[in-house]
């Protein structure tokens, strides 16, 4: 089998990691380029003897990690909050924290992937535990039309030392409780109780405050076209604790990701 063709399933995902690694559309996407660039001029570097997705994810580590400006640290107290965060988790534990609770890879293979030592992946993980628990906490909104879900969604938030500001079952019901409501972070499911989109609740509260927002889908390749806009901060349903912990760390580390306004493409 050719390379392309054990690298082309693997995009969807590394995009989605890319993007949350970074905070930004543009520049997730703009590294995923620059991975495919170098493998264009060094067809070598992608290890086949590993599983494709380990191979992919691994090569796309060497690029992100060779850029320099991804361990720039600015002394700017006059830049966002969120910046100023993501300044507090330093690169390789932010790398060991996403690899393991939101891409699913185990301790062992994203060991591999950052090349380094089982100590050393665990002493990692230690880090982005203590860094995190540091960050401040936040109001969430619930959008979700499924009770038990909600119900799961609202423990872990609240578990995560988040406040619940309320859980919308419908368009209107999620547009009305943002605005009032203001909350620093939304959690949004695709399809609601009176067959509208969350998408476009999401692009009609969006017109009113910027806000941080995670959707929820069971369809996640619908939201992976390629196609601009696109959600940063995505989640597949059924979804583990620990990946949803994971995107809302991220999501609240970086405020402005979702200030695009989305397609809604479902």
């Amino acid at each position: 089998m050719s390379i392309t063709a054990l690298i082309a399933p693997q995009l969807p995902l590394l995009r989605r990691y890319a993007r949350a690694l970074s905070g930004s559309q543009a520049s997730g996407d703009s590294h995923v380029v620059a991975m495919l660039e170098q493998l264009v001029a060094d067809p070598d570097g992608f290890d086949q003897s590993l599983e494709p997705r380990l191979g992919v994810y691994k090569l796309f580590s060497a690029v992100w990690n060779a850029n320099p400006m991804n361990y720039l640290r600015v002394d700017d107290f006059d830049r966002p909050a969120a910046d100023r965060r993501l300044d507090a988790i330093t690169p390789l534990p932010r790398q060991a924290f996403l690899l393991t609770a939101m891409e699913g890879f185990s301790p062992f293979d994203a060991s591999r992937i950052l090349d380094v030592g089982p100590e050393a992946f665990a002493a990692l993980l230690s880090e982005a535990a203590r860094q995190i628990g540091a960050q401040v906490a936040s109001r969430v909104l619930i959008i979700e039309d499924e009770p038990l879900i909600a119900m799961d969604l609202e423990a872990l938030v609240e578990g995560l030392g988040h406040s619940v500001v309320g859980n919308a079952r419908t368009h209107d019901e999620a547009v009305t409780m943002a605005r009032r409501e203001r909350p620093g972070l939304i959690l949004a499911d695709i399809r609601l109780a009176d067959g509208s989109s969350g998408l476009e609740a999401v692009n009609d509260i969006l017109t009113t405050f910027e806000v941080p927002v995670i959707f929820i889908t069971a369809y996640p390749e619908s939201l992976l076209t390629g196609e601009r806009p696109e959600p940063t901060f995505l989640i597949a349903k059924p979804f583990r604790e620990e990946m949803v912990k994971a995107v809302i760390s991220q999501a609240l580390f970086f405020d402005n990701a979702a200030s695009l306004r989305l397609k809604d493409s479902v």
